[in-house]
């Protein structure tokens, strides 16, 4: 009605300065019985919190099909089954027979709520149309209405389960590979092996487990439908590979084996020759053994519609002519990231590059080479966005050679990887003042805090922010407050830090808190050097932090011993309401401080602890109090005896596992979220499950 300028005569008049919501307007389909259309206007539709009420029989109707039936029940999508439930659209018809009394409607900018008057106190699901309900349960994609929609009865999980497109299983180990049968129709599947901290140099134990055997078995007899494959931190075998392409290849259009093992160019080069549908292909650092063959040569001749092709970090060789005979027949590619490969050799390659967007793993050589003559040239194109993991080969910094080669796209850059650039402070300062359009960045400490203040004058539409750790004798600048407050003071739209720094300061984290309303992901590792930090504890800023930043949902905070009293602890979890992963080291005083922080963070999912002053008994007593906890792991705590204390929790449906790593498994290097590593700590990992004990653990890891 406001739309139309008559503000009050269709329902109640909303925010003085937002836009209409929704329109009730009477039509003719059916008449005499009065209906309702509620179509959305603005807001766009996904940014729209709804919550539907019906109680008196209706009819639904859409563009897409005609459903009819008797409905004498109360339904409510985004309230019975989650609160916040969000629905790309929503065309409901109501045959409401009622009158406008009936009709309770409320708007405001980001809620719509249509509730009628109850007046059938009967309710009977057995009269609502299976198809109706299908066509419902299409519009629910969040993981947790969906499963609430499951626990209603038997018929809704049912009808659930043939309407789920999408099954992501976050542990291997956390259900067993037959719950795949219940989804007849899925399309795509996600599947996280071992513990996150495997992907850190031998935090866990090469053979660990997270074999992707069994749930390949499935996929390959059951999942009739799937599209779509992801294994992370998975071990996959060539006969695993094999047995998707027979199976599942005529159908697959993408496939990720990320951070995977076990598997070589023999199983790849099956997957490329029968499937012929791939859209994306991801090797991303993965160990695989190069066995020759021709896998890219396979996927150029059989694959046009191939979209994005990434085996950086892989270690495999190429030949340049399959990927310009890739780069001819797929005019579609639009993200290409490889192993090393000379810009040099690549000038074919990018000359066919008509839709690429996203480069990644190229290295560029001195613009000198040893002989003083000049090198190549080669223009990368303009269409490129993003440029990922690209490395400087030279022995000397990297500002002159590698910045020439970058200057002219960095206006219309939106993601750059530094990391192997090998730039300095001025190398770094130089470019990141022309990429005013940067979107995500990720470098090295080396940038100092007189890079991260260009990147804040520069650089305001800044989302995601990554600065890992560098070698301190080859770098010579570092990251203390000053780099971060510039950064909270000027980045409002950032979403995502991860940063190694040399120093912090409660100033910093209330800076966060004040400036960046939208971050839900802060990491956070103080490397431990002799260097004194005075502000400490950082109890206040954490507090001010989270209390800034309501989405927050992934913390990390890897400081030193002092860093974090009690008390902190305690704010963690009286304002962490929506945090689901946490990762805590050297915080905390004592186990009243884990059992304060035990008491609150309601949607805490995974929580990860290195350096812990916690004895196993406290660890144990606090786990069990957080009901919506599915995940823990521990390295160096006050271990009992073969985790005596840690049977509590087995007691209480949770799977608990003693990691025991020798000497030589430990590395020295750090690694980010993680920290500085210790001699031989003593190390559990404990998950709720509901596939009971493994039987595919080795000798180092001993199942309670």
């Amino acid at each position: 009605e406001r739309e139309r300028g008559r503000e009050g005569e269709g329902g109640e008049k909303g925010d003085s300065g937002s836009s209409s919501i929704f329109s009730c307007t009477p039509t003719k389909s059916f008449s005499p019985i009065f209906q309702t259309v509620i179509c959305f206007v603005s807001p766009p539709p996904e940014q729209i919190d709804v919550c539907l009420f019906f109680s008196r029989p209706l009819f639904f109707s859409s563009n897409f099909s005609a459903l009819t039936g008797h409905l004498p029940f109360f339904l409510e999508i985004g309230g019975v089954f989650s609160a916040g439930a969000r629905l790309s659209l929503m065309w409901a018809t109501g045959i409401l027979g009622a009158s406008e009394s009936d009709l309770q409607v409320g708007c405001s900018t980001h809620r719509v709520c249509w509730r009628m008057a109850h007046k059938n106190p009967k309710c009977d699901d057995d009269c609502i149309p299976e198809t109706a309900l299908e066509f419902i349960f299409g519009y629910i994609d969040d993981s947790k209405d969906r499963h609430a929609i499951s626990l209603v009865c038997k018929r809704w999980q049912h009808l659930e389960s043939l309407t789920r497109k999408g099954v992501t299983i976050t542990f291997s180990y956390s259900a067993k590979p037959t719950s795949l049968r219940r989804f007849k129709r899925l399309e795509s599947f996600k599947l996280k092996g071992k513990p996150r901290a495997a992907k850190f140099h031998n935090l866990v134990p090469e053979d660990w487990g997270g074999y992707a055997e069994s749930w390949v078995k499935e996929i390959a007899v059951n999942c009739q439908c799937v599209k779509s494959i992801s294994f992370r931190r998975t071990i996959v075998t060539d006969e695993d590979l094999i047995k998707l392409a027979k199976e599942r290849g005529h159908m697959l259009q993408e496939l990720k084996l990320n951070k995977c093992s076990g598997f070589s160019t023999t199983g790849l080069e099956a997957i490329t020759r029968s499937c012929r549908s791939l859209r994306a292909l991801s090797l991303d650092d993965s160990n695989i053994t190069d066995q020759g063959g021709k896998w890219l040569h396979q996927l150029a001749l059989h694959n046009t519609s191939l979209e994005v092709l990434n085996f950086f970090a892989s270690d495999l060789a190429i030949e340049i002519a399959d990927l310009e005979t890739l780069m001819t027949n797929c005019k579609s590619l639009r993200s290409l990231k490889v192993n090393e490969v000379d810009l040099t050799k690549l000038s074919g390659v990018l000359r066919e590059a008509t839709a690429l967007q996203e480069l990644g793993g190229v290295v560029i050589q001195p613009s000198i080479d040893d002989n003083g003559q000049q090198t190549e040239t080669v223009y990368l194109p303009r269409s490129l966005t993003s440029l990922i993991g690209l490395c400087y080969m030279g022995g000397d910094e990297g500002d002159e050679s590698f910045n020439s080669t970058i200057l002219p796209l960095a206006p219309g850059l939106k993601k750059l990887d530094l990391q192997r650039a090998f730039l300095g402070i001025e190398g770094h300062c130089e470019l990141l003042c022309h990429c005013s359009k940067l979107e995500v960045l990720e470098v090295l400490f080396g940038i100092g805090d007189q890079g991260l203040e260009v990147v804040a004058n520069t650089c305001h539409n800044l989302r995601r922010l990554r600065v890992e750790f560098g070698d301190r004798e080859l770098q010579e600048g570092f990251i203390t407050q000053r780099g971060l407050i510039a950064i909270a003071q000027s980045c409002s739209s950032l979403e995502y830090i991860a940063a190694y720094i040399s120093n912090i300061n409660n100033a910093a984290l209330m800076a966060f808190g004040e400036g960046c309303p939208k971050l839900t992901d802060f990491r956070l590792v103080l490397l431990d050097e002799d260097n004194f930090v005075p502000d400490f504890p950082l109890d206040e800023g954490v507090m001010s932090l989270l209390q800034g930043c309501p989405e927050l949902n992934r913390f990390a905070l890897y400081l030193r011993p002092g860093s974090l009293s009690d008390r902190g602890m305690r704010y963690i979890g009286m304002f962490g309401h929506k945090l689901k992963w946490l990762l805590l080291g050297s915080v905390g005083e004592s186990d009243m401080g884990l059992s304060m922080f035990a008491d609150g963070c309601p949607n805490l999912e995974k929580l990860e602890m290195r350096g812990c002053v916690f004895s196993e008994a406290g660890i144990a007593a606090s786990m069990l109090k957080m009901k919506s906890l599915k995940y823990v792991w521990v390295q160096g705590y006050k271990a009992t005896e073969m985790g005596r204390d840690l049977l509590a929790m087995k007691h209480s449906s949770w799977n608990v596992e003693l990691i025991q790593c020798t000497a030589d498994e430990l590395g020295e290097d750090p690694s980010l979220e993680i920290g500085v590593r210790e001699k031989e700590p003593a190390q559990f990992l404990a998950y709720r499950s509901m596939a009971g004990l493994r039987t595919d653990n080795p000798e180092t890891v001993i199942c309670l």
